[in-house]
């Protein structure tokens, strides 16, 4: 979709309810007039209810926490004990995770898990000690609301000083919005998958590819895919047809600005609040210095760019010394639009805005059929139970809810990621993240749980190795066993995968700890394994973090308990 009338819409509409709400340091706990809420303490009350909104020129009402979108953001101490009071004020059950916090099952937010929702009317006490720092958020568990608005940043300040030094601290919350009712952009997507893709391929592009590949292997190519019944623009299930990308509620038109002094280091706190969209964050003109993942301080690593999953946060460090405007560019990993805002040392400023990336297009080496992207690939053989060494549970054969199964995954845990590779700019991958602490467990795992994450297309269904979670069994850890979960991605699409409870400790493909995070994202194609330590006693939900994925059926119970291994 190109600049189009949609997008000059976009613009008119400063972004409902929310302005900015990064702090200085002097300023904490202060707030802003016209921005939501930043609470600090340890007793807090937060009520979802309803607000209006207008994002598109049109108004639509948003689920909210405390009437603003994003909520508050909630600045907790390492060490406390917190108590928050959550009203529901809604017509239908709510509940909200804390995302990536340690904490009591009961405590977790998830209905049919952890406790039965909050009912409306009804108000839920959670209590819990804080066992860590870093950078969170927090999030509706139920039904789609999230997709609607409610999510909101978290912050956990340490106990002890930071191994790095800045002078103000900005959260940089990436979301989508669509005016559409989410269960009708769902039920569109389970009638027609590609209803929001705007990119597919033409006739031109079919009479460019065999001017370069000659005529044969262009149309093996376009057959290959066409066998597979899958795209090679599949990229975003839902795109910037219907979603307008918003960085702390405010739309690239509305430029959330962030101020700062020439020379000043500014530590900025990205969040993936998204639905379904991944974003690849630059700053032109800015070098920014990865320190923490998934609220995890990190060896600095110097980056121009990195791709954010939905649900993970990166802390990065930037230091601007010009007096001058920069752009926070957040382009969608489809390109079909952005999220845009200003760090700038006077209000108003702004600097140029850079075009979206070119198209992005998936090839067969992405979806780990290397090699086979000129017709060598042995359709027969998809759709069987091994592939070169690898071998897929029995539960995928001849299973209609599985389209595809990968050939050959590999780890690609120093890939840039599709659409990023070679683009001129050094770009973050998971290579680079190596945790400031050694493997905090120590032991070696003691058995390996092997997941594939599985779907079909044109049928809409996501699911674990094959089986959707209404029809799965639960998986079991046993209460203090350290374990090893290996996870082999045979879809087409991106998934990031959230453990509740646990940390996931992930590994290189040699089998070393090297960052600790809690959501693991999971590029077609790709073999990645982490590590568990199963402390928490409990129900916990474990599931692909975007939301039309999980309520398609990518989720699963995973329970500890005493000697319930399986």
């Amino acid at each position: 979709m190109g600049i189009s009338r949609r997008r000059f819409v976009q613009g008119l509409a400063l972004g409902g309810v929310a302005a900015g709400f990064g702090l200085s340091r002097a300023g904490w706990g202060k707030g802003y007039p016209d921005g939501p809420q930043t609470l600090r303490g340890s007793e807090f009350d937060l009520t979802i209810g309803e607000t209006t909104v207008n994002y598109t020129g049109r108004p639509r009402i948003a689920t909210t926490i405390n009437g603003t979108l994003p909520g508050p953001t909630l600045r907790w101490r390492e060490g406390d004990t917190v108590t928050l009071r959550v009203h529901n004020r809604l017509a239908q059950t709510s509940s909200i995770h804390w995302h990536g916090i340690l904490l009591p099952a009961n405590m977790d937010g998830v209905p049919g898990l952890s406790f039965r929702g909050i009912p409306p009317g009804g108000t839920y006490s959670y209590q819990f000690r804080l066992r860590q720092s870093g950078t969170y958020w927090y999030h509706s568990h139920s039904m789609l609301q999230e997709q609607t608005g409610l999510y909101a940043p978290l912050i956990v300040e340490p106990r002890e000083p930071e191994p790095f030094r800045y002078d103000r601290d900005y959260v940089v919350m990436l979301s989508d919005w669509t005016d559409e009712d989410p269960h009708r952009v769902f039920a569109k997507l389970k009638k027609m998958p590609e209803y929001y893709n705007f990119n597919q391929q033409t006739l031109g592009d079919l009479l460019r590819d065999i001017r370069g590949e000659g005529f044969r292997p262009a149309l093996a190519e376009r057959l290959m895919w066409g066998q597979m019944r899958m795209k090679p623009t599949d990229i975003a299930d839902v795109s910037g047809y219907t979603y307008t990308y918003l960085m702390n509620g405010v739309t690239p038109a509305g430029n959330w600005t962030g101020l700062f002094r020439p020379g000043e280091k500014i530590r900025l706190r990205f969040i993936n609040g998204a639905a379904m969209s991944f974003f690849d964050v630059r700053i032109p003109g800015l070098k920014m210095t990865v320190v923490a993942a998934d609220g995890q301080n990190v060896h600095p690593v110097t980056v121009d760019e990195f791709r954010i999953g939905v649900a993970e946060t990166y802390d990065v460090i930037v230091e601007p010394d010009a007096d001058a405007a920069y752009t926070i560019f957040a382009q969608a990993q489809d390109r079909s639009g952005y999220a845009r805002g200003t760090l700038a040392p006077r209000a108003g400023m702004s600097a140029a805005v850079p075009a979206p990336d070119p198209r992005v297009l998936l090839t067969m080496a992405d979806m780990g059929h290397g090699g086979m992207e000129h017709g060598g690939m042995d359709h027969a053989a998809m759709g069987h139970g091994a592939h070169g060494g690898l071998t897929h549970p029995a539960s995928e054969t001849g299973n209609p809810m599985v389209d595809m199964q990968t050939m050959m995954p590999a780890p690609k845990l120093d890939d840039p990621g599709i659409g990023l590779r070679d683009n001129g700019r050094r770009v973050l991958t998971y290579a680079d993240l190596k945790s400031l602490f050694d493997d905090p467990d120590g032991r070696t795992p003691g058995r390996t749980v092997t997941l594939h994450l599985t779907g079909h297309m044109e049928r809409y269904v996501w699911s674990f190795d094959g089986i959707k979670f209404a029809d799965a069994e639960p998986l079991r850890f046993s209460y203090g066993e350290r374990l090893r979960v290996e996870l082999v991605n045979d879809t087409m699409m991106e998934h990031p995968i959230h453990l509740h409870g646990m940390w996931s400790d992930l590994e290189d493909e040699h089998g070393r700890f090297k960052v600790r995070k809690h959501t693991v994202n999971m590029p077609p194609g790709t073999r990645r394994s982490f590590r568990v330590t199963a402390d928490a006693l409990g129900r916990w939900a474990f599931h692909c973090h975007l939301l039309y994925h999980m309520e398609a059926g990518m989720f699963r119970e995973v329970r500890v308990d005493e000697g319930g291994a399986t």
